[in-house]
């Protein structure tokens, strides 16, 4: 499943495309690879804990963001039940952070839920320094 939409920002001239997916497009699983190794520094002795939580076989609706035709951002949709889904692995490239990517990344995949018709999202997040 391949969905696109394209996003042109003036003052940055970046050319932001967002695509819908799922857990087998090679540049999702790069992102996640990238999301890994940070969260490994991040997470510290934790890390093992919170691994196995991350499994992404489960992961039908899945949105890649791109930036002048690179891939820099990700997130996920797990579903719970008929009107529940958890964001999961929610990630931006650090050098793309601050530019609004991860704005457009949470827009749509909020739009993805609307679709889908759920009522409930539930995001869990750990604090890190980024």
């Amino acid at each position: 499943m391949q969905c696109a939409s394209s996003v042109h920002q003036e003052k940055d001239k970046m050319s932001i495309k967002i695509r819908r997916t799922n857990s087998e497009n090679k540049d999702f699983i790069q992102l996640i690879k990238e999301l890994d190794a940070y969260l490994k520094i991040t997470d510290e002795d934790e890390h093992d804990f919170y691994n196995q939580f991350h499994n992404t076989d489960v992961l039908k609706n899945i949105v890649v963001i791109y930036v002048d035709e690179i891939a820099v951002g990700c997130g996920a949709i797990k579903k719970f039940d008929e009107t529940s889904v958890e964001i999961k692995r929610m990630f931006v490239a650090l050098d793309k952070r601050g530019s609004g990517v991860a704005q457009k990344n949470a827009a749509r995949i909020r739009n993805v839920c609307k679709r889908i018709s759920v009522s409930k999202v539930r995001i869990r997040n750990r604090s890190a320094s980024s």
